[in-house]
């Protein structure tokens, strides 16, 4: 009992630091732009993100050999290409703390698609969900207001459906086969990446200015938000309820909110918050109702 209690307090830690890693990575990503350009940084990022992941799987002794290469490319494009470039784009001229709000909106773009290519009707509360989700993105883009921030807002909530699109991806793919994780991170990063790099080179930008900081940045993005932010991941993942661990994870834009606002001076407006309220609500009553839906499933879930 005691061994399982301490290995719980380990998983809610594990959790935790990753939120956190994550969280504060906005700020990161949106600071490291003063120095370059932002597929400069995508580019390098995702490379040295790669790096990171094949140097942990070398370190577990596992195979580099990649499992259903095509089915990596695609989720390389969706996921590296699409929701880091587009990412990053939007924070050129976008708030750090209003692109992480609008990127982690992906559950709904998940349960909208799954409908028509899963099959996976919406059911029940999920409306509510999806409504009040959607009526924050409205107040969040204020679209009656249109300014500079327009299109990075745009771009955000595109990067976010890049990344449920790839999360389809996923569920296809396993449902296939069996794949390790990490080695399908750190494959789908590399392929995604090359198109990034290609990017940069065609569209030359201001060269990149290799100061301290911009060197912090991408270290922390290659090894605090790349290799050990996968393992914490999965780790908690293995140790908690998937429910359990996705509910952890809606305090990452949270936490990028809080730190934008401290470090960077991003108060949210009115209409901002309002919006930004709205879909962390919409958030919070998806997964608990994905964590009740599980339950009923699989009973033995709620003695965990």
């Amino acid at each position: 009992m005691n061994k399982n209690h301490s290995s719980l307090k380990l998983a809610v830690l594990a959790l935790s630091v990753l939120t956190m890693i994550w969280g504060y990575n906005w700020v990161v990503m949106k600071e490291a732009l003063r120095y370059s350009s932002p597929f400069d940084f995508a580019a390098l990022r995702t490379l040295l993100g790669a790096v990171s992941l094949f140097l942990v799987l070398l370190w577990q002794g596992k195979s580099l050999r990649p499992q259903g290469f095509w089915w990596m490319l695609l989720l390389g494009l969706l996921q590296t290409t699409g929701f880091i470039g587009m990412t990053i784009w939007a924070l050129e001229n976008g708030g750090a703390g209003k692109s992480a709000v609008l990127a982690y909106i992906m559950p709904f773009w998940v349960l909208i698609l799954a409908w028509p290519i899963l099959g996976e009707r919406i059911r029940g509360a999920q409306w509510a969900a999806v409504i009040m989700a959607f009526s924050g993105l409205v107040l969040v883009l204020e679209p009656w207001a249109l300014g500079g921030s327009f299109f990075s807002k745009v771009l955000a909530v595109l990067a976010g459906v890049c990344w449920g699109v790839s999360a389809i991806v996923v569920k296809i793919m396993r449902e296939r086969a069996e794949y390790d994780l990490i080695l399908l991170t750190a494959w789908q990063m590399l392929l995604g990446a090359i198109p990034l790099v290609m990017i940069a080179l065609t569209f030359p930008a201001q060269p990149v200015q290799w100061s301290s900081y911009f060197i912090g940045a991408l270290l922390y993005n290659a090894l605090f938000g790349t290799a050990i932010g996968w393992l914490l991941w999965l780790y908690s993942l293995h140790k908690l309820p998937a429910g359990t661990a996705s509910l952890g994870t809606l305090a990452t834009p949270v936490v990028g909110v809080m730190a934008a606002w401290v470090q960077l001076g991003e108060k949210p407006g009115v209409s901002e918050g309002w919006g930004m309220i709205l879909i962390g609500a919409g958030l919070f009553l998806l997964v608990m109702l994905g964590i009740h839906q599980h339950k009923r499933v699989n009973p033995e879930m709620a003695q965990e």
